[in-house]
């Protein structure tokens, strides 16, 4: 552990923020802040999710660390070594895949693989390979014109934090007592019999929760968010943002961080429908799309989801099988909750560190996953794909989420990997499927099976036509008008019709089809 203080650069005085009100420790008051727009270039962006610990690892990095074997089972506790030099060697991989952007889990020194526990915001994680890697990292992803993200874990630290570690040691004589909310002396962080006598994240005595009605405290967080973006990083994604209820936190972060990269990318780990934190709420650009992956896995994966691998909460409710219909009304709220740019930075995804992999969710079975993934790859907003979906990699719920990348190519899915690389490819290609518009299509009278979702997707005159059978029996969709030419992507053919044309859909299929008279 290393304490610094930091700098005027890193560690701005308050009085060089006139947003900030200091009469009150309690509120801030913002002034002069006016809306920004998402940045323009995540319309455009392909997210690629890494578990830093878990890609790759480079052979550079000797700290003289204990490591797990990389194919063996994942742990709670144990590390693999993956390092971002091993990141590095992946960028051109990575920029053949289609990807754009890269969202790294928290990369700074910690006592854990996840790197949740932050020791020190402002170092990064030897194992990782420290400064230097990082900063190979992010010039190396550049020259690639690909973004970089960081994961920002502001509600809480860990029990190494430096100055909750002088509590521990000084108790209620401590010089930081009040960086954190503590009911009750003495703090015993190490004892799991009792509850914490301190705030912690869901009561876990490793969390302790920072007190952002601090001033100090704030004003420490704000200039972590600060410091890195100085370092060259695109934007952040934020850790359970909900839970900093002090008021204005997020306003005056956003506005410290555009205020050095116009172009920062801010996305909010929210997991419900959350149209308040973005747009004119002046906080985030966008938040993680989780209600549009539940509509995707219970319409793709239907009645053959794997029960085991989903745990349904309040805020990740998946169905065991929707029909088309009804996936449409979910589609359709989302486009009305999140209307115009807000829509086109939300970060879409099929899972994450957080979840069991859509391969396991699917039972195993690609065929369904591919489905998911032409959903997600054709839908308005950034996707964002978790390290080896693109190869078929599956695991239950954290730990098993996190495996190492596979290293043996023959054990990609190789059917998989072209599905991805081509749907990318297309998505790079059309800017109808980058664009916010999404109108639903259908159904006529006579088709009535459920089972086909169908969309236009972009403006009128360069629109794209998208439908997905997510049934084990064939479907027909009568259109009543013509495709130009055959399928963009996809197994689904399209037929002639005396009013139109039929969509002739296979057992779990889908088409992507330029609409008659656009563009292209």
């Amino acid at each position: 552990m290393t304490l610094m203080w930091r700098t005027e650069e890193t560690w701005p005085d308050c009085s060089a923020h006139p947003s900030v009100d200091r009469s009150s420790p309690h509120t801030i008051t913002l002034v002069e802040t006016s809306l920004s727009a998402p940045p323009a270039w995540v319309a455009d962006a392909v997210f690629y999710q890494i578990f830093p610990d878990r890609f790759a690892r480079s052979g550079r990095v000797d700290v003289g660390a204990r490591l797990e074997p990389w194919d063996s089972p994942p742990t709670v506790t144990g590390y693999k070594g993956g390092d971002l030099w091993g990141v590095v060697q992946k960028l051109d991989y990575l920029a053949d895949l289609g990807v754009t952007a890269l969202w790294l889990n928290p990369i700074f020194q910690s006592a854990s693989n996840h790197r949740y526990h932050t020791h020190d915001y402002f170092t990064i994680d030897p194992l990782l390979g420290g400064q230097a890697a990082f900063e190979a990292l992010v010039s190396e992803a550049h020259v690639r014109d690909m973004k970089v993200i960081l994961d920002g874990v502001f509600n809480h630290a860990s029990r190494g934090f430096f100055q909750f570690s002088d509590i521990a040691e000084h108790q209620s004589k401590s010089a930081y007592v009040d960086w954190f909310r503590v009911n009750d002396f003495p703090i015993e962080p190490y004892s799991e019999d009792t509850p914490a006598s301190y705030a912690a994240w869901w009561g876990l005595h490793a969390l302790p929760e920072f007190n952002t009605d601090n001033e100090v405290v704030r004003e420490f967080l704000w200039s972590v968010g600060e410091h890195w973006m100085r370092q060259g990083i695109d934007g952040w994604r934020l850790d359970v943002p909900n839970e900093i209820s002090t008021p204005g936190f997020w306003e005056e972060f956003r506005k410290r961080v555009r205020a050095i990269n116009p172009d920062a990318y801010l996305v909010g780990e929210l997991w419900t429908e959350a149209a308040d934190w973005v747009g004119e709420s002046n906080r985030f650009d966008g938040v993680m799309n989780y209600p549009l992956t539940t509509a995707i896995i219970s319409f793709a994966i239907g009645n053959r989801i794997d029960p085991d691998a989903v745990i349904n909460n309040n805020e990740y409710e998946i169905s065991d099988g929707i029909h088309a219909a009804e996936f449409a009304d979910r589609i359709d709220a989302l486009a009305e909750l999140y209307d115009g740019p807000e829509r086109l930075a939300m970060l879409n995804l099929l899972d994450s560190h957080d979840t069991a992999r859509i391969g396991t969710i699917a039972n195993d079975e690609p065929e369904l996953v591919r489905l998911a993934l032409a959903l997600l790859l054709t839908m308005p907003g950034a996707p964002c794909l978790y390290y080896g979906t693109e190869v078929g990699m599956t695991g239950g719920p954290d730990p098993g989420c996190r495996e190492g990348f596979p290293l043996d190519e023959s054990t990609w899915n190789t059917d998989t990997l072209a599905l991805v690389r081509s749907l990318l490819e297309l998505r790079h290609a059309e800017p109808a499927l980058r664009s916010h518009e999404i109108r639903r299509v259908g159904p006529p009278v006579g088709w009535t099976s459920g089972r086909t979702w169908v969309c236009e997707r972009g403006p009128g005159d360069n629109a794209l036509l998208v439908a997905v059978n997510h049934a084990d029996e064939a479907d027909v969709v009568p259109l009543g008008h013509k495709l130009n030419g055959s399928a963009l992507g996809g197994d689904a053919t399209v037929h002639d019709a005396e009013d139109g044309c039929e969509l002739h859909m296979p057992p779990r299929s889908f088409g992507v089809w330029r609409i008659k008279g656009s563009s292209g």
